[in-house]
């Protein structure tokens, strides 16, 4: 007979009543199937509230294995219990545990026995097991600090009981594929016991369910299945698919996968490995952190104010950040004026293109901003067309690696005192400059130039601008190629036609290709201490090389073939360069002249040519163009053999070969890709097209890279984010839609080499995106106190507006769990 279905709130009625109910039926080794019986009116006297041994355990860690089903048994329950048993058998002996296993859910009334184990494994099948008293027994249990842990078809245990639905996480939809299939599992989580052993992509069968909700934000996800990967059915959940999480619930600690649906999942030794350390935290041996990815743990907050009408009192035009040792945060206006005021595009105007780049100090302790200095550059000529707007102004800023004792600033801009209007040239330049610690101010006079190069002017865009130290105390310094991508219809940037006084303006292979020319590149160089600057060995060119006659090569490039890095950062831990740039506008992919626009994310382990303008994303070409007629494709560029012979070259001819990138995206997808040909030509064709990376795609794109988390153990902050987050990259885009704000994994077999990211998980509700969030992300960065700092643009450009800000995204959620005086063995924490 079928029980009568039931529904609970998380009502705490007749909860320790039902704890005094009689004692357990049946031995609790292999009771008897679970029988349908009226449900008893609770007791009305009151029991004591159950309270679990402290510390649990000690020597006696014991494991209670429920596998009730409301149908028939599952064929996995005889084996899940052996698997569990031989778990608590072996491995270290701080880890063992005894194991009881029973069907009968009157278990849960005996409060006297439940209480003497440490955590409750359901291996249930679906349908309604434990009658109110039964289920408020678990309930007392957890919140007496109790462990649970949910395998597969738990998750269709008690699917009227909202109380259970909390506690397994997620229930599964209906349409979830029956089938066994091999997938690849995404472990995201590489500290959790239960994940930290496990390869970063788990490659392995299994039966694999859709969830109605996808839990991940009010869970900590541990490990996600990669849906391209099988055939997840009409009840798909898309890229970001939880099949293992946890979460601190009621009280207690509860763990749930989705894994364990075939009876060879528990021959496995891997998921053997995964059972053992969720059973480790469940039970108390062993602490974990099932916070960190929860969005209701972390505070975001605005801490600059609107600026006052006709001044730029608190922000300019947002363009990058840097956080001081002391935690005093330095941010710069690139050179847009207040929307209300004039600009001057008449190239025979002496003001042409004035503004101020502005350096703001914030102070996290005084919470009061200071306008440190002001720049007048180049780069106010408001929005229009390529040839009318500008990208140039304050670009980039870092500090001295011994800031706190010299007080030095790195600025990286276009002063308008050297732009030749007739030529319409300018001069991009990095200067030092020494800030007074006590007022906030800069010392304008103290400036002195590292680095200068020419840039032409005539046309816009893409700038770059942004730097970044290493562990040696080199510098790197992203420059954008500065040219139009409105003559090639928005695919490579190669046509050698237009120029002005002849400078070229839309071919990058002058530029970014070109291994003469300082444009389209990231540099590296050390700075010294008199205001010069010496090369360290490693980069791509020494300067000298004698090919091709000699003089084609500057020492400084570390990376070519890069289009607008405006955002770049350095992982002292590892000093692999992470760098990310904007692709040209091409909407859709063309099967004469290439893809479609790649925006782009590169982890960069040494000095390489990165592509543009020959070939994007995973070594995909475009067609060459060339005099007479640039409107007339050529043949296809040799990723892997490189040539410059744009008119407008004097660099090297041969060029070093090209290296796949890590992460690329635009409007079709993320990682797109296509069949490719004998001579390893993409087809190009959208209905051929996969996508590698299904968690992102442009549209509307601009990369924003971000940093690599390092977390600081012997921080006392109680800000700081937490270790979850360590190695992680985070990714983002100026915009905030179906573009990336992600925090991604690398494989340290390959990354550097184009190896894909192995896991990603979006940052959107913890970085808050909309209208009243930061909609447009434009820089972010860790501060020494482990919290993050992060600059919206605002709303208009070239200007700032009132929702041009800085923010600040702290974490609240608390240390691991259990507390280190509540662990089964005190000897698990030494």
């Amino acid at each position: 007979m079928q029980r009568t279905p039931h529904h609970r709130s998380r009502s705490r009625r007749g909860l320790a009543a039902a704890l005094a109910a009689g004692a357990l039926t049946a031995s609790l080794l292999g009771g008897n199937a679970a029988s349908a019986r009226p449900y008893p009116e609770p007791p009305r006297s009151m029991a004591t509230t159950l309270s679990l041994p402290s510390p649990p355990g000690g020597a006696n860690v014991k494991v209670l294995v429920f596998h009730a089903s409301a149908t028939e048994e599952s064929p996995t329950v005889d084996a899940g219990i052996a698997a569990i048993e031989k778990i608590g058998l072996t491995g270290p002996e701080a880890g063992r545990f005894r194991t009881v296993a029973t069907d009968d859910p009157a278990v849960f009334t005996n409060g006297k026995q439940l209480g003497k184990y440490n955590a409750v494994v359901f291996l249930t099948g679906g349908g309604d097991v434990l009658d109110p008293e039964q289920e408020a027994g678990l309930e007392a249990y957890m919140e007496a600090g109790g462990g649970f842990l949910g395998i597969h078809d738990a998750a269709r245990t008690e699917p009227y009981s909202d109380w259970f639905t909390g506690l397994v996480g997620a229930r599964p939809a209906a349409g979830s594929p029956t089938n066994v299939q091999r997938a690849t599992v995404e472990i995201g989580d590489r500290q959790h016991p239960a994940t930290k052993n496990l390869p970063l992509e788990w490659k392995r069968p299994d039966k694999w369910l859709n969830w109605t909700k996808n839990p991940s934000g009010d869970v900590h996800t541990v490990a996600r299945v990669r849906e391209i990967t099988y055939k997840p059915g009409a009840s798909a959940n898309g890229w970001d698919h939880p099949v293992s999480w946890c979460r601190d619930y009621d009280g207690g600690r509860s763990f749930y996968t989705a894994m364990g649906g075939t009876v060879d999942s528990f021959a496995e030794t891997d998921f053997r490995d995964h059972l053992r350390g969720a059973l480790d935290w469940t039970t108390r041996i062993s602490q974990a952190d099932c916070k960190a990815t929860i969005n209701s743990n972390y505070k975001a907050e605005r801490v600059t104010q609107p600026n006052q009408p006709g001044q730029n009192d608190q922000i300019g035009e947002p363009h990058g950040l840097v956080v001081a040792p002391d935690g005093r945060v330095l941010y710069i206006g690139r050179g847009g004026a207040d929307s209300s005021k004039p600009v001057v595009t008449d190239w025979n105007n002496p003001d042409i293109g004035k503004g101020l780049g502005q350096i703001h100090v914030y102070d996290p302790k005084t919470k009061k901003v200071t306008l440190a200095g002001e720049l007048t550059i180049f780069g106010n000529k408001g929005g229009g067309d390529e040839l009318v707007k500008v990208e140039e102004g304050l670009l980039g800023i870092e500090l001295d690696p011994d800031f706190e004792k010299n007080g030095w600033v790195y600025l990286h801009y276009t002063p308008h005192s050297k732009i030749d209007r007739d030529k319409q040239m300018a001069v991009r330049q990095v200067s030092r400059f020494t800030l007074d610690p006590a007022t906030n101010k800069l010392d304008l006079s103290s400036e002195k130039v590292l680095l200068h190069w020419p840039v032409q002017i005539h046309s816009c865009c893409h700038a770059g601008g942004g730097m970044a130290w290493d562990s040696k105390g080199n510098l790197y310094i992203a420059t954008g190629d500065n040219n139009s991508s409105g003559f090639s219809e928005g695919y490579s940037g190669n046509n050698p036609q237009p120029n002005y006084k002849g400078v070229s303006f839309a071919d990058a292979r002058r530029t970014a290709g070109n291994t003469n020319n300082l444009n389209g590149k990231i540099l590296r160089i050390h700075p010294e201490d008199d205001g010069t600057y010496t090369l360290p060995e490693g980069n791509l060119f020494t300067g000298k090389e004698p090919d091709e006659g000699g003089g084609r090569t500057r020492g400084e490039i570390y990376v070519m073939g890069v289009r607008n890095p405006a955002r770049i950062s350095v992982d002292k831990s590892t000093d692999t360069l992470y760098a990310g740039w904007v692709g040209p506008d091409a909407g859709s992919p063309s099967t004469t002249w290439g893809p479609a626009k790649y925006d782009t994310f590169a982890a960069i382990t040494k000095a390489g040519n990165h592509g543009w303008p020959y070939c994007m994303g995973n070594k995909q070409p475009y067609r060459d163009r060339n005099l007479p007629d640039p409107g007339k494709p050529l043949g296809w560029y040799d990723c892997d053999h490189p040539k410059n012979e744009s008119p407008n070259n004097d660099g090297l001819v041969n060029l070093p070969p090209i290296t796949s990138n890590t992460i690329w995206y635009s409007p079709q997808g993320g990682g797109v890709d296509y069949p490719r040909d004998a001579n390893g030509i993409p087809s190009y064709k959208a209905e051929e097209q996969k996508q590698l990376l299904p968690w992102l795609k442009g549209g509307g794109q601009a990369t924003m890279n971000g940093p690599v988390y390092r977390y600081d153990a012997a921080s006392s902050s109680t800000d700081k984010w937490p270790s979850y987050w360590d190695g992680k990259w985070f990714v983002g885009d100026f915009y905030d839609d179906t573009q990336p704000r992600h925090a991604v994994l690398t494989d340290p077999k390959t990354v550097g080499k184009g190896g894909l990211p192995t896991h990603a998980e979006s940052l959107k509700k913890i970085i808050p995106v909309g209208a009243d969030g930061i909609r447009n992300l434009m820089d972010w960065k860790f501060a020494p106190d482990g919290s993050l700092y992060v600059l919206d643009y605002g709303r208009g450009f070239f200007t700032s507006d009132s929702k041009s800000a800085l923010w600040r995204v702290t974490y609240k959620g608390g240390g691991p769990t259990p507390a280190a005086e509540d662990l089964a063995r005190k000897a698990a924490v030494q």
